[in-house]
């Protein structure tokens, strides 16, 4: 075996060995409760030690973990969304993250919390919320053409502001609205923020 085949194969080997601690701590959080290295280290079938290899911080493999689980779903469900139309897929985007949301609740305050301690990004690393921020920009990218770059910028902005796990947590936990009229507000507020930025958008039904 060649030098550079063997370094591809423990690369390889390196992101099983990755991926595998990933799917067991986002197997052990489903649970509700947050899981010991020892209890991830079990699941995956690994050391103590080779969990920290990959993993410096608890803290660290349970928001990738996190943020990971959340994800999938989201962007099987814009993959499906065949509309051009940004108000319908504003609702797509705020129906989907609203169902993972209210199945992960649990792990989503953790999130929060993970998130606002985590320290700032390095250069060249992407920014926190990167993924919501791309999921925006994919829903209201037909607007680009009718905007000026700053416009679109604060309008993707202002969405940012009404859509997420921070503005879902407010309204559940300071207003004492129930998940379905927290997403029933929450699509009003970001067509209003379409409507005040877009006010000739036409209106789908």
């Amino acid at each position: 075996m060649t030098e550079e085949r063997a370094e591809t194969g423990r690369a390889a080997q390196r992101r099983r060995t990755r991926r595998a601690i990933l799917d067991a701590t986002a197997e052990l959080l489903h649970t509700g409760t947050e899981p010991s290295v020892n209890e991830i280290a079990a699941a995956a079938d690994v050391s103590r030690r080779t969990v920290y290899l990959y993993y410096p911080t608890l803290d660290q493999l349970i928001l990738d973990a996190t943020l990971g689980t959340l994800n999938v779903d989201v962007d099987s469900a814009l993959a499906a969304e065949g509309s051009t139309d940004p108000r319908k897929r504003v609702r797509t985007l705020v129906g989907e993250l609203f169902a993972s949301m209210e199945r992960s609740l649990p792990l989503g305050r953790k999130l929060i919390k993970l998130t606002i301690d985590a320290p700032p990004p390095g250069k060249g690393e992407p920014r926190r919320g990167h993924r919501r921020i791309g999921w925006i920009e994919w829903a209201v990218e037909p607007c680009r053409g009718h905007l000026t770059r700053k416009d679109y910028d604060d309008l993707v902005s202002s969405l940012a502001l009404v859509i997420g796990w921070e503005a879902f947590i407010v309204l559940l936990d300071v207003r004492g609205l129930s998940p379905r009229a927290a997403k029933a507000l929450t699509l009003r507020a970001a067509e209003a923020i379409l409507d005040g930025m877009l006010p000739d958008l036409p209106l789908e039904a």
